[in-house]
């Protein structure tokens, strides 16, 4: 009987590996971008935002595949949707404030 069990492990690290240099091509690719933003001159407001989302893209494939959370529990998405919530009231909170100040009153 000859054990082929080898053979799956070989194919499986192959892919993984794949997967890992696609999503590493990707982030560079992505800086490239973000340096390609920074000489467009674009109104501040749209490079920052157009930055952030970059960023955010950048951050979920590394937080997907050289994290693992792709293949995480529920329980997982819950916590992570929790803390982009917070942060985006972190964000938006002194922004609010900042409009509150400049309305008259």
């Amino acid at each position: 009987m000859e054990n082929t069990a080898g053979d799956h492990g070989h194919v499986d690290l192959k892919k993984h590996v794949r997967t890992y240099v696609i999503v590493f091509v990707s982030l560079m690719a992505l800086t490239l971008v973000t340096v390609a933003i920074s000489y467009l001159h674009l109104p501040t407001a749209a490079a920052v935002a157009l930055a952030l989302l970059v960023a955010t893209i950048k951050g979920s494939l590394v937080a997907c595949y050289f994290m693992h959370l792709i293949s995480e529990r529920k329980l997982i998405f819950v916590v992570m949707a929790i803390t982009v919530f917070m942060f985006i009231g972190v964000l938006v909170g002194p922004v609010l404030t900042e409009v509150d100040e400049i309305r008259p009153r």
